[in-house]
């Protein structure tokens, strides 16, 4: 036991249960990428702890539950507990349990004793009173008119009662082969164990070297990480830099934008503003011209004679009255230019404004770069502490002689085994003896089948109805002989069998309700478990006994459960409070170093240069272009009048319209001709003045919006890219530190899942002690499926028996005498006239 107990304890130095602590143990982040560890590799245990026995199973559960209609109580467990821890001196002070308990076993009992000693008693006095011609000892026979009937009617009934007796014996000879075929097994079982304690001791040193090599696994991330430090520690920095600076760049290059726009509008504004003026020009020449021949044309005397159509008259002077609406609306000769702001504009161009910005992302993009350049020595000085703690678990694996104990182990078994094996001879010849005493034991009961069968045999086929007692046949003799034979080995042998059959029935019930049922519903443990049983200064006897330490939850129940669940004995022996990882590999330690080399890290990002000074001059120069100098009220105001005073197209239009009322003539042809004047100087040169005044109108409007509190805007500009460089040059300490923290979690995050892997896998997949399980349910098939079932079922069938040898006793006598020649017989007289009935000697 302390061999097996010291190398569970080695067992337990491979647990998981050192926690990260300190810096490391308060940190809860998002879980880093998960590790795959592989498979413990696990021996395949071949016992198979489960025992089926076929078609006897039915005897079984038929024993058994006679045996739960003798004994209906509780498992007595306050009393064995009481029995146990007074050592049995309790048993005066508790007698009356006990025999409340046993109630059912000791009436069974006292009737199989009485059974047993009245029998041959019985047997006795009934031979002293055949020999005195009683008790059907009388060799004379009554005639009665019913005797067929009465002969047929006991025949039947002991062949019945012979049918029973029968089956009690075949079921007693199928649980004696039973046992004897389940002996055989015992070999196969322990031999299966042993095999698989065997594999136990081989496999447990092949899974805890796999345990030490899949550190390799945790190793190999940890330095493609520390190798790819840039992408995620400089990518992490860069990713929450970009939040505070590219909002500001996004600013810069809204303002570049912004430039080039206003030198489009103000060379729109400078191309638009000649271009309206020569056209004004031009077009109030030609409409002063159209408006001096509609004036002529007017003068026409059918305007003016008082023979005229009244009509054209009319239209007449509403079209003269129309003429001064004919000009131009807007001036555009009074508006100045803009040639100042253009020059200067030109000017603030020539820089490329969003190139420079450009340059500010690209010194930004290089944040992972530089990481990787300044972390170099700090990378290095990581994975050589790296290498230095896989050489100290290599070391530590080495430290503790585990295979030598596993060896040691296995002799222990090799030599337990062993001595088994010496007994399987002496177990053979105890098995032969007690399988010859139970054919012994059925013989008996065969020798009365016998007699019994081969009476009812004789005595029914060498009867002759016509035959008188007297004159029976000597085969119809025979058959009572056997009989009567029959009743008086019942005598001989019955209260053996009973004794037999009462002492089997005491141990092997008692067995079944004490041990064998409690065990499968689990209060035998409960028994066990009891606090401060075994010794009364244990409160746990196991933890007590291997680790000095009672207190510990650690039963023989749960210890039986976790082993049948096939977990690790890590896990089932509790090993992880008796042990601490850290205070030997000092994982915390080891954590702890590699979190200072981290999170001394040192970055410096001064090197970023957001926006260079030129960029700034640029945005400074923008707000001192000038456009706050135009005035934009004249400008909207002449743009807002049109080009014609009048809507020339609309102005064509009537005239057409009052043309078309004259009637044809001269004066309606020549203004006809002035309409098709008007419509082309509209085409030609209104339209395409309107579309240049309408571009006019949009680049002052943005030009207005542009110079409204520009100067305001651009130092908000200038002051957001100033914000975010000195966040990086001066306040970023916070930031590098915060997200190193974040990177260093994660590089410890894949210790915490080595660690927790070791745990898990301690628990559940390392040295899994199904075995020590199976071994506690061998011992139960062996005693209580082979040994307890097949015995109760033994003393079953042949108590069945026995008991019937008592009917078959009264029935075998009273048809002996049909088939026994008598001595004497009555004679019937047929000339009687009283009709009386006469015998002769």
């Amino acid at each position: 036991m302390l061999e097996i107990g010291t190398l569970l304890l080695l067992l337990s130095v491979f647990s998981a249960s050192g926690e990260l602590q300190q810096e490391t143990e308060q940190r809860r982040l998002p879980p880093p990428g998960k590790l795959d560890f592989g498979y413990v590799p696990a021996g395949v245990y071949e016992t198979l702890a489960h025992y089926e026995p076929g078609p006897i199973g039915i005897l079984f559960h038929l024993v058994q539950s006679f045996l739960r209609a003798v004994q209906p109580n509780a498992f007595p467990h306050d009393l064995i507990i009481k029995l146990a821890k007074d050592k049995f001196g309790a048993i005066q002070a508790e007698y009356q349990k006990a025999i409340y308990y046993e109630i059912g076993f000791l009436v069974c009992a006292a009737v199989g004793l009485l059974f047993a000693v009245l029998m041959p008693v019985v047997g006795l006095f009934f031979c002293m009173c055949r020999c005195c011609d009683n008790c059907g000892g009388e060799m004379h026979q009554r005639q009665r008119k019913n005797a067929d009937c009465r002969r047929g009617l006991l025949g039947t009934l002991l062949f019945s009662t012979s049918l029973v007796i029968t089956i009690g014996v075949l079921c007693s000879y199928a649980a004696n082969q039973n046992l004897s075929s389940q002996v055989k097994n015992i070999r196969r079982l322990v031999n299966s164990n042993m095999r698989d304690l065997h594999t136990f001791a081989n496999d447990t040193p092949m899974q805890i070297d796999y345990l030490i090599s899949q550190y390799a696994t945790a190793k190999k991330k940890v330095i493609y990480d520390l190798n790819n430090i840039g992408p995620l520690l400089g990518g992490r920095i860069q990713t929450e830099l970009h939040k505070e600076v590219h909002p500001a760049l996004d600013q810069v290059l809204n303002m570049a934008g912004a430039m080039r726009e206003t030198k489009e509008a103000l060379e729109n504004v400078s191309v638009s503003l000649v271009v309206l003026q020569e056209g004004t020009g031009k077009l109030s020449s030609d409409l002063s011209q159209v408006r001096s021949s509609i004036n002529r044309t007017l003068s026409d005397p059918d305007c003016y004679d008082e023979e005229s159509d009244a009509t054209t008259v009319q239209l007449c002077h509403s079209i003269r009255q129309s003429l001064p609406q004919l000009q131009i609306g807007a001036n555009f000769t009074r508006l100045p230019n803009v040639n100042s702001q253009l020059e200067r504009i030109n000017g603030v161009v020539k820089t490329d404004l969003s190139a420079v910005v450009q340059r500010g992302f690209s010194s930004l993009n290089d944040t992972p770069d530089m990481v990787m350049e300044q972390t170099r020595s700090v990378v290095d000085s990581v994975q050589s502490l790296m290498d230095g703690i896989g050489n100290n678990i290599s070391t530590f694996s080495k430290v503790f002689p585990v295979q030598s104990f596993l060896s040691n182990y296995t002799i222990f078994i090799s030599h337990a085994h062993a001595k088994i094996e010496d007994y399987y001879p002496e177990i053979d010849k105890i098995d032969f003896y007690r399988w010859i005493g139970c054919i012994a034991l059925c013989c008996m009961v065969v020798l009365v089948l016998a007699f019994n069968y081969l009476g009812l045999l004789c005595g029914t086929l060498g009867y002759d109805k016509h035959a008188s007692p007297t004159t029976r046949g000597c085969i119809s003799n025979t058959g009572g002989t056997m009989l009567m034979a029959g009743v008086g080995f019942s005598f001989i042998f019955s209260w053996v069998l009973m004794a037999v059959v009462t002492v089997l029935f005491l141990a092997g019930g008692n067995m079944e309700k004490l041990v064998c049922e409690p065990f499968h519903n689990k209060e035998l443990f409960k028994v066990v478990d009891t606090p401060y049983l075994i010794n009364p200064e244990w409160k746990n006897f196991i933890p007590g006994y291997m680790y000095n330490d009672s207190e510990l939850e650690l039963t023989v129940e749960s210890l039986y459960s976790t082993c049948k669940q096939n977990r690790g004995i890590y896990s089932a022996m509790r090993l992880d409070k008796i042990f601490n990882m850290s205070s030997f590999l000092n994982t915390t330690v080891f954590t702890k170093d590699v979190v200072d080399k981290l999170e001394g890290v040192k970055i410096d990002l001064r090197g970023i240069i957001l926006l260079e000074a030129d960029g700034k001059q640029n945005l400074r120069d923008f707000s001192e272009v000038g456009l706050s100098e135009i005035n934009y009220a004249d400008y909207l105001e002449e743009v807002n009048k049109g080009v014609t005073e009048v809507d020339l197209l609309s102005f064509t239009r009537e005239l057409e319209s009052q043309t078309d009322l004259m009637p044809r003539g001269p004066l309606q042809t020549a203004l006809k001709n002035h309409v098709g004047t008007l419509q082309q100087i509209h085409k030609q040169q209104v339209i395409p003045m309107e579309q240049t005044l309408s571009t006019l109108n949009q680049s002052m409007r943005f030009l207005e919006r542009t110079a409204s509190d520009l100067s305001n805007k651009v130092i908000a500009v200038l002051d957001a890219v100033e914000a975010a460089q000195y966040l990086i040059s001066q306040n970023v300490t916070l930031l590098i530190n915060q997200e190193t923290r974040k990177y260093t979690s994660t590089i410890i995050g894949y210790f915490h899942q080595y660690i927790e892997w070791v745990k898990t896998s301690l628990a559940m997949e390392v040295a899994p002690c199904k075995p020590f399980s199976n071994i506690l349910d061998t011992a139960e098939i062996l005693s209580c499926s082979f040994l307890v079932d097949s015995m109760n079922v033994f003393w079953m069938g042949l108590g069945c028996s026995t008991l019937f040898l008592l009917p078959s006793v009264i029935l075998a006598v009273k048809l002996a005498k049909y088939y026994r020649r008598m001595d004497t017989e009555d004679v019937y007289d047929d000339s009687s006239i009283s009709g009386t009935w006469h015998f002769t000697l």
